[in-house]
């Protein structure tokens, strides 16, 4: 089976293709690497461009015979999905509908969706099943939840079979060690945390701790990376003509921002000093998945099941890659 991955140059995708690989599967990777990494790629399966370029993109699709495409290429940050809206319209959407589009002329008809729990918006109810209204309450979440709608549609008129797998909290790193998180900014809580350990921030920020939780620091479902690339080679075998599968992705299971801490503090052994800040905007009290569905439905387990275990991982990582892909381990 010929896999075409977007965004496999990214955090998320470049572990997803490297497991897919190892499953026996050939694998390209399409990216522009705007903010992804060349290094984060398999060697000689690099292929540059820009889904914007719907011909382009055909070709790929047709020369590559690719049967299955999984869609990792979006931009992924709250804040910068409000403060700037058009990129997120223009890539996660128009940039989307331009790759489905090339799909639907070169004939190819599975779709494997790498989507998130900002669909969801604000929850009624904790843990988080599928049935929750879908009320996104950014445009990073709003901007996922259209090419859900999309792929439904297209499942309905086209006989496509998809999977859109929504994620809680992504986190850790490939156990090897060489493959992790390196974005600019930074965004993501272990990371910055990681940082502190490293002598790179001289504190990890407490956006808020008056929350209606045991310690009154924001509750989150943490997931680790190479999980979420387990399931998504599972869903591959669960692709039926005409049907959709949409499914959370978490350990079921909430640690809050000072649990969080505190693991980092034992995994690392150092003090990382902490600063209370005001809440964000937007930041819910308790996100935490009931993953129930896609343990069933595709036999599914996440291998990672506590914090530490992922910290680890992530820790390895920032470890021997201080500065990310440009570090010198790296190379």
């Amino acid at each position: 089976m010929n896999v075409l991955v977007t965004g496999g140059a990214g955090y998320i995708g470049s572990h997803a293709a490297r497991w897919l690989a190892r499953s026996g599967l050939n694998v390209w990777v399409f990216d522009n690497l705007s903010r992804g990494h060349r290094q984060a790629v398999l060697p000689g399966r690099l292929l540059e461009g820009e889904l914007s370029d719907g011909r382009h993109v055909e070709r790929v699709l047709r020369e590559k015979q690719i049967d299955v495409v999984m869609h990792f290429a979006a931009f992924a940050l709250v804040g910068e999905s409000v403060q700037q809206p058009h990129l997120y319209y223009q890539n996660n959407v128009c940039a989307a509908c331009e790759l489905l589009e090339a799909m639907r002329r070169a004939g190819v008809t599975r779709f494997i969706f790498s989507s998130t729990t900002a669909t969801y918006g604000e929850p009624s109810r904790i843990p988080i099943t599928e049935s929750e209204a879908q009320r996104p309450i950014n445009p990073y979440g709003f901007s996922k939840l259209v090419v859900e709608q999309a792929l439904r549609d297209y499942a309905t008129a086209y006989g496509w079979s998809y999977a859109a797998l929504r994620y809680f909290n992504a986190a850790g790193a490939s156990p090897d060690g060489d493959l992790g998180e390196d974005h600019t900014p930074e965004s993501h809580l272990i990371p910055n945390i990681l940082k502190v350990a490293l002598g790179q921030r001289s504190h990890v920020d407490l956006f808020g701790d008056d929350y209606p939780t045991p310690d009154g620091t924001c509750i989150r479902d943490y997931i680790h990376v190479d999980d979420l690339a387990s399931a998504h080679t599972l869903a591959l075998q669960k692709l039926e003509a005409g049907r959709g599968w949409e499914l959370n992705l978490g350990l079921g299971r909430g640690y809050s921002v000072r649990q969080v801490i505190e693991a980092c503090r034992r995994i690392t052994g150092h003090p990382i000093p902490t600063r209370v800040e005001p809440r964000r905007a937007g930041d819910p009290a308790e996100l935490v998945a009931d993953s129930s569905r896609a343990q069933q439905s595709l036999g599914w387990q996440p291998h990672y099941r506590d914090i530490e275990s992922i910290v680890e991982t992530a820790w390895r990582w920032h470890r021997s890659h201080p500065d990310g892909y440009a570090s010198r381990a790296a190379g």
